[in-house]
């Protein structure tokens, strides 16, 4: 398995540690890599095109330089809207975890981009340039959210040379807990990937918290986990771990919905 096109989302400001991430992580599994941006802003649309122009140069020039394949898409839209259809050409989109200056004309929301991509989404926290994912951590919800965030991230859980699979409860006891993520990490160890798995309790921390925990004990600089939300009089309303995840991660997460 593996991610045959990747596609990274560009600010108008700029290359930033994501884009350096993207690359590295595309040369890594031999991927395409499609970078795209957007912006609308009706009063000005020549600026913005010449801003998009000189951004579509700049990255070709990069990506060259690096030895990738690549592709270059852009447009005067709402980012959020085209970077959730272009979307389609990619395996994986990376994104940054904090949006940049512009707000919904100039900049992509990272969470409305997870919940409407269709496609797995690797959100970066700023200045995170390397991401080894030689030790990850899952983060178990019996839910389909969770089990397709796993199977999206096999590409990467395959290279791991540690996979915890973990699951947060707020009280201890409940047994049934041990045997789901025992499940799944039998699963992964059926795919022929080093995997172990551990129930914990939240010992009045939030479950995004508890999580970040185990990852940074465990030196791992992956969370896999599923993404929740939903949309309500046109506002994306999210689950309190995804939020929690998208708003102060320290370490990159892999998010599916």
């Amino acid at each position: 398995m593996s991610f045959a096109v990747m596609m990274v989302h560009v600010d108008l400001e700029g290359f930033d540690a994501r884009v350096r991430l993207a690359a590295n992580l595309a040369r890594r599994f031999s991927s395409t890599l499609i970078g795209v941006s957007a912006a609308l802003v009706e009063e000005d649309r020549v600026a913005i095109k010449t801003l998009l122009d000189r951004r579509q140069e700049a990255f070709r020039c990069f990506a060259r330089d690096a030895g990738l394949k690549l592709d270059w898409r852009s447009a005067n839209d709402l980012p959020d809207d085209f970077v959730a259809r272009e979307a389609r050409a990619a395996d994986l989109l990376i994104i940054g975890r904090a949006s940049a200056p512009g707000g919904v004309t100039r900049a992509v929301d990272p969470g409305r981009a997870v919940l409407r991509a269709g496609r797995p989404a690797l959100i970066v926290p700023p200045d995170v340039e390397v991401l080894r994912a030689e030790r990850v951590v899952v983060a178990w919800k019996d839910s389909r959210e969770a089990r397709r965030a796993v199977v999206d991230a096999l590409p990467l859980l395959h290279e791991a040379k540690q996979v915890s699979v973990v699951e947060i409860q707020d009280i201890d006891g409940d047994v049934r807990a041990q045997r789901r993520v025992d499940d799944v990490a039998q699963y992964l160890m059926r795919h022929g990937i080093a995997a172990g798995s551990r129930v914990l309790t939240q010992d009045g921390r939030k479950s995004a918290d508890a999580l970040i925990d185990v990852a940074q004990k465990d030196g791992a600089d992956l969370i896999v986990a599923g993404a929740y939300g939903q949309s309500r009089l046109g506002e994306w309303v999210f689950g309190g771990v995804t939020r929690d995840l998208l708003s102060a991660c320290p370490v990159c997460c892999l998010l599916a919905h």
